[in-house]
């Protein structure tokens, strides 16, 4: 059998996918049947479109039995192959087994030569195909395909491509490793020449180095599945020699030979069988045959169980998975059908749940399971729909149902459906339809709506109930609603609506309204004259509702005692007007009415308050009184204790007011226009909206303790508590009551020179004042230079004691000058009582102690009359209290600070920039390298005093000359920076590296400047430069040569790119080896070939332009013999002088005759010359022969001889090197053909000719006896024909050589090395014939 280990590690492979294990139980996932060759039981089914000796016995040679001494055998394979009677047969069958019954080998073989030949294996069905293995008799296929088809042969599609060379045998096909399960590649190990016999090829479906997420996937499952296969054979691995020689006998050795092919598989079931039956119509039986029908599980059915079984199609068919069997699901039709399919859409629209759809549905049932009833039926709802008689009729009452009476099928109340329910029409209910709705009265049969609606107001109808009457139609009306639709509401009720009552009361104010009637539709009451409002409840806009006690009439009065009260803040106030009027006991009062509006009745009520206990403050008339407008009337009541008949003297009533009481009715409001704030009043009781301080109904009287009523309201009065004897004030000037001493409107001042209110006393101004401050008492105005809150102290510049009493007076001070001399420095001064001397005080910027000195940091002249000190102008940059800061008499300063310089230190010093003036002084940071070196010194570099800006080097740039200018670099030059210099056409910008100068370099280009190119790039910058690209496994180095773009190449390795095995190396690079040793024997065989033959082309050459050549003819060389034959004469007679002209007239002739034939065996003609040295008898020259031109005429490609045979030669090498371009066979088979060019044999070779030539002359030097040079000259002439007879063996041997070399152009078309080699072969093999025109020249 095959190697064991292939089958192992490919089943090892398969074993995480759970797939082709042996057959487990199919209930908890997927099964599968065995696996086994798929060629057993199979050999009908297997063909092969070439097989030796089908037709007639064919003779096939054996490459490595070349050494033995069987080589070759026969193949008849017109029979099957027999153990015992048919050994000889080579049918495809063969290769089903390794060995026949008695263990001996069997195989497969092609026709000779064919390389174009398929085997096939055809299946009955559907398989899983997991690897193949074949072992080969032969070399393994030099080009090999496996391809697969899944549809009986009507497409194909490739497996894996194999081939010795995959980029020249399959140009098209990836060689790269496998990146996908699928990819459809080459590979290059198993079609290696070696080994020559028992080679294998295995094939992986699924490769082991690629991991398979998912194998029950679609793709997965696709891969193994086939139902036929084909080999592919495309290319034969020969020797070469059969690019030479395309004879059968060379062909013999070269042909497909298979010892076994194994195709290992199992029987396709999609993982819902675990074993398999023969399809139905083969009857083979053998064992270990793999079936191809498979034994069903899950419920499914079919040759490979690729569909669900009938009535099992609730689910969609999938294959088996390891954890889910995919079973099919049987379809539920609740018993009423027994026939179902599938339907995806179904499937989809129930969340791939299910997807059964029942058909013929029975028993009055419809619907994808049979679980409704059919219209006109219903499901009863006492039985389940699984009943046969589950559905019943439906019983609609004709008037009010429609549809013909059809009702709901089944009860669904998310769609609103009740069993039995009949389709009603739009009015109609019930679930035969036989009652109206509720709303609706008057079931009609001629009525498309089935019932007419009440027509009720739904706003004035009950809810309880229907809305009317079903038979009348009389609607139900709510309690304050009325009407046959309940559309109006009662006396005085209005707005009708959905109220619980209907309609809402129209409650007109009793006031305000004429009566409680009003507006049915918005309720609006009869409003009485300036009432508005619904319920006229409100009045317009300047108008109010008077209260009942509106008329008021004060008992204050001119002739009666009045008791004012003062308003206090949060006092409430209980009376009326200024206060009370103060009634003694059995006195009356006076009331004048004449303001009365309307007539009608009035209560009079008194409003009082008693100055003893407080019991009650309002008294009402027994009686009402009739008033009338336009009437004035006077009401006299006179006020006595009651119960008494005397007075009390002493006992007095406080009465407030008398007042009217009627009926609300609207008044103008009056309000005054300068006390109120609008000619609007409060809607009840008239008051109108007062300013600040006003009060009274009407806005027109002043508040207690206020005056100046006017267009801003009344002024506070304001009088002082502690000046003023009360608080009310004049109410038109608003003067207050003064107590003594106090004065002003409110009370609150002292008279003229005094202070201090309440308690005012003079002032005290030691008589230099006349007043004061009223508050604080400090006198105002102090005269005679005196100053302080009592005018007490000297001003500022004087001197003395200026109190009362003192008999001092002021004095100027003396610093240096008096104050109003102009030269006075001093702001005041003293007199030191110690020493009787005048200290004075000095201002700002003097000193000394008349202040004739200036301060520290102040200049000038102070000493002198009209001098003064000014401040050093230093900016702030000195320190002003340090006296060398500046100079005291001119003021330059001396001590500048903060980086500063200059007479006024208003600049920064050397080294320094910025603004002086505030103190912004900051160290130039010039960079050295940048700045020009006369600006720097000591390592510190100037810059400009205000804008810091350093003078820069040619070429720098920058604030601190820090940075090259644009397109330059190198900062730091003693020159400035240096210019970039980039290439304009080979940079991309003019700019440069600033540390470096390099450029940016366009792609290709390097250099500094781009003027070279770039690293790993070669040619001509100016031009154009190209990428090296040598291969970094076959190179020195990444960079090839700047001019020329060679790659220096390591040791067996060549090309341009160093990507190629060099001359002497094998194999596919990287992976070079060294050839066999013999390869440099040959090599050098082969380079000495092309110079022999490189010798040949010059030498035909210079023959073409020598001229005459001396000839020979037969009659010359008898002539010769005669002449011999006369020498052995004179030999005999002695006559030495005589024998001696002889000889050399003889070896003359000798030497002509040799040189003659062998230019006639070189030129394959011995015309004779004739006239204008023509030879007219033969056309292909001889000696001396020229043509037409006078050029010599000898050989020529139709002619014999060497000359023929090398012009055949050479033209048959052109022919080789113009028409054979491409490559070949590999150096293994070059070396093998060459091996057989140079085991032809020529008869002469070079050194044969030397020494015979050396013997001759040798011979002809020491001629001392005659005897013996006649003996060694008829020797040497014998030796010459000879030599002209193996010349002429030569050059017939130089046709075969021509043969060969003409068969060898087959080879040379596959490739340019094996012509090169090739034609260096032919070369060599024309070297003796340059010996043989060597010697001939010597003779």
């Amino acid at each position: 059998s095959l190697t064991l280990y292939a089958a192992l590690e490919t089943i090892g492979q398969l074993k995480n996918m759970e797939v082709f294990l042996s057959p487990h139980g199919c209930a908890g996932g997927s099964c599968y049947p065995a696996t086994g060759n798929l060629l057993i039981g199979r050999d009908i089914n297997l063909t092969a479109t070439s097989t030796c000796g089908l037709e007639a016995p064919e003779q096939y040679c054996i490459v490595s039995h070349l050494l033995e001494v069987d080589k070759c055998f026969k193949c008849d394979s017109r029979r099957p192959y027999q153990p015992d009677y048919h050994r000889t047969s080579h049918r495809v069958e063969n290769v089903i087994y390794l060995k026949d019954s008695k263990g001996d080998l069997t195989w497969w073989q092609s026709v000779n030569g064919e390389e174009s030949v398929s085997i096939r294996l055809n299946l009955e069905a559907e398989f899983h195909f997991t690897h193949l293995i074949m072992k080969f008799k032969t070399f393994r296929p030099a080009g090999m395909l496996i391809e697969r088809s899944a549809d009986f042969g009507r497409s194909w599609r490739p497996y894996r491509y194999f081939a010795y060379n995959c980029s020249r045998t399959f140009p098209q096909i990836p060689s790269r490793s496998l990146q996908l399960i699928d990819d459809v590649i080459c590979e290059e190990r198993y079609s290696d020449i070696e080994p020559s016999t028992e080679g294998e090829v295995i094939y992986k479906v699924l490769d082991p180095s690629i991991h398979v997420s998912d194998p029950y996937s679609t793709n997965i499952q696709d891969l193994l599945r086939i139902t036929n296969l084909r080999i592919n054979f495309t290319k034969l691995h020969t020797l070469g020699d059969n690019l030479l020689d395309r004879r059968p006998d060379v062909l013999q050795k070269y042909y497909y030979a298979l010892y076994e092919l194994v195709v290992r598989g199992s029987c396709f079931c999609y993982g819902h069988a675990s074993e398999c039956v023969p399809v139905q119509g083969v009857d083979t039986r053998v064992s270990g045959m793999i079936h191809g029908h498979c034994v069903c599980k899950h419920n499914t059915e079919g040759l490979n169980c690729e569909r669900c079984r009938d009535f099992h199609h609730d689910l969609p068919w999938r294959p088996a998975e390891a954890d889910n069997p995919h079973t099919c699901r049987e379809c539920n039709c609740n018993g009423h059908s027994d026939k179902c399919h599938f339907d995806m859409a179904v499937y989809l629209a129930t969340g791939n749940v299910s997807g059964g759809v029942c058909d013929d549905c029975l028993h009055n049932t419809m619907g994808r399971n049979c679980e409704t009833c059919k219209p006109f039926y219903y499901q009863d709802p006492a039985r389940d729909i699984r009943d046969p008689v589950a559905c019943v009729s439906c019983d609609c009452d004709p008037v009010g149902s429609l549809e013909g009476g059809v009702c709901d099928s089944h009860t669904d109340l998310d769609l609103g459906m009740i069993g039995g329910q009949c389709r009603c029409k739009p009015n109609v209910k019930g679930q035969r339809c036989d009652y109206c709705k509720e709303g609706h009265y008057g079931l009609s049969q001629n009525d498309p709506l089935g019932c007419q609606p009440c027509n009720c107001d739904p706003r004035g109808i009950t809810m309880v109930g229907g809305p009317c009457d079903p038979i009348s139609g009389d609607c139900s009306c709510k309690r304050y609603v009325t009407g046959r639709y309940c559309n109006q509401c009662i006396p005085e009720f209005w707005g009708l609506s959905n109220d619980l009552s209907g309609c809402r009361p129209c409650d007109c104010d009793f006031g305000g309204a004429y009566s409680n009637k009003c507006r049915m539709d918005n309720g609006q009451c009869d409003c009485r004259p300036h009432l508005i409002s619904r319920q006229c409840s409100d009045v317009q806009p300047e108008y109010f509702c008077a209260a009942l006690d509106f008329y008021k009439y004060e008992a204050e009065g001119p002739d009666v005692m009045t008791v004012h009260r003062e308003r206090q803040p949060g006092q409430m106030v209980t009376w009326t007007g200024p206060g009370f009027a103060r009634v003694k006991d059995g006195a009356g009062l006076v009331f004048t009415i004449d303001n009365i509006a309307y007539a009608m009745e009035y209560d009079i009520m008194i409003r009082y308050e008693p100055e003893c206990e407080i019991l009650h403050r309002y008294i009402q008339m027994p009686q009402p009184f009739c008033f009338e407008p336009s009437n004035r009337y006077v009401v006299s009541i006179r006020f006595q204790r009651h119960a008494v008949s005397y007075r009390y003297l002493t006992a007095y009533i406080l009465v407030d007011s008398v007042r009217t009481t009627a009926l609300q009715m609207a008044l103008s409001c009056h309000c005054d226009p300068q006390g109120s704030l609008s000619a609007e009043c409060d809607k009840v009781g008239g008051q109108c909206h007062c300013k600040p301080n006003v009060i009274g109904r009407n806005c027109n009287l002043c508040a207690p303790r206020t005056y100046g009523f006017g267009p801003y309201g009344c002024t506070a009065c304001d009088c002082h508590l502690d000046g003023s004897a009360g608080q009310q004030c004049d109410p038109s000037t608003g003067q207050c009551p003064c107590n003594a001493g106090a004065h002003g409107r409110q009370c609150s001042n002292c008279q003229h020179g005094h202070w201090g209110f309440p308690n005012c006393r003079p002032c005290q101004c030691n008589g230099h004042a006349e007043s004061c401050d009223p508050h604080t008492g400090a006198c105002h105005e102090c005269r005679d230079h005196t100053a302080g809150h009592q005018c007490e102290r000297c001003m500022d510049g004087f001197y003395g004691n200026p109190v009362l009493g003192s008999g001092e007076h002021c004095r100027p001070c003396p610093c240096p000058g008096y104050l109003d001399s102009g030269h006075s420095n001093g702001d005041s001064c003293h007199m030191d009582p110690a020493s009787n001397q005048i200290i004075c005080h000095c201002k700002q910027g003097y000193t000394g102690p008349r202040c004739d000195q200036c301060a520290p940091g102040f200049y000038g002249n102070p000493e002198q009359a009209g001098g003064e000190c000014r401040p050093c102008e230093c900016n702030g940059n000195i320190v002003a209290e340090d006296p060398g800061s500046c100079d005291q008499h001119t003021g330059q300063c001396l001590k500048c600070l903060y980086n500063t310089d200059g007479l006024s230190c208003s600049e920064c010093k050397p080294g320094y920039y910025g603004n002086a003036l505030v103190r912004d002084c900051r160290r130039c940071t010039c960079m050295t390298l940048g700045t020009q070196q006369a600006y720097c010194s000591d390592g510190l570099c100037y810059c400009d005093k205000q804008t810091g800006l350093c003078p820069c080097r040619t070429n720098v740039e920058g604030r601190n000359c820090d940075q090259c200018a644009s397109n330059y670099w190198n900062l730091g030059m003693d020159r400035g920076c240096e210019a970039c210099g980039c290439h304009p056409q080979n940079s991309l910008s003019p700019h440069c590296n600033l540390i470096s100068g390099q450029c940016h370099c366009r792609p290709g280009f390097g250099g500094q400047q781009c003027t070279e190119c770039e690293p790993l790039h070669w040619g001509n910058p100016n031009v154009q430069c190209a990428e090296c690209r040598c291969d970094p496994l076959g190179a020195e180095a990444l960079q090839c040569d700047r001019t020329t773009g060679a790659c220096l190449c390591r040791e067996g390795t060549s090309g341009r790119h160093c990507d190629e095995c060099a001359r002497g190396f094998t194999g596919s690079f990287p992976k070079c080896v060294s050839c066999h040793p013999c390869f440099q024997l040959w090599d050098d065989i082969v380079c000495q070939v092309q110079r022999d033959l490189d010798n040949i082309r010059l030498i035909i050459a210079k023959i073409l332009e020598m001229g005459t050549v001396p000839g020979v003819s037969d009659a010359r060389i008898r002539e010769l013999e005669k002449k011999l034959a006369e020498i052995q004469d004179l030999l005999k007679d002695g006559d030495r002088d005589r024998m001696y002209q002889l000889i050399s007239q003889a070896i003359d002739d000798i030497s002509l005759m040799v040189c003659s034939l062998l230019f006639s065996q070189v030129c394959g003609g011995s015309g004779n010359v004739g006239a204008n040295d023509t030879c007219a008898d033969n056309s292909c020259g001889g000696t001396g022969c020229k043509d037409s031109n006078g050029t010599l005429l000898c050989g020529g490609p139709k002619c014999k001889g060497t000359v023929g045979d090398s012009l055949r030669a050479l033209q048959n090498a052109h022919e080789v090197t113009k028409n054979l371009t491409a490559e070949g066979a590999d150096p293994e088979s070059i070396e093998k053909v060459a091996k057989q060019v140079l085991a032809i044999e020529l008869p002469v070779n070079r050194t044969l000719l030397d020494r015979v030539v050396q013997q001759i002359r040798d011979n002809i030097a020491n001629l001392t006896d005659v005897e013996r040079i006649f003996n060694q000259t008829s020797a040497h002439l014998d030796m010459a024909k000879q030599l002209l007879n193996r010349a002429q063996n030569a050059g017939a041997q130089a046709d075969r050589v021509g043969d060969a070399i003409s068969k060898t152009k087959e080879a040379m078309n596959t490739s340019q090395e094996a012509i090169e080699k090739a034609e260096k072969a032919i070369e060599m093999a024309m070297e003796n014939l340059d010996a043989t025109k060597n010697a001939t020249a010597m003779v």
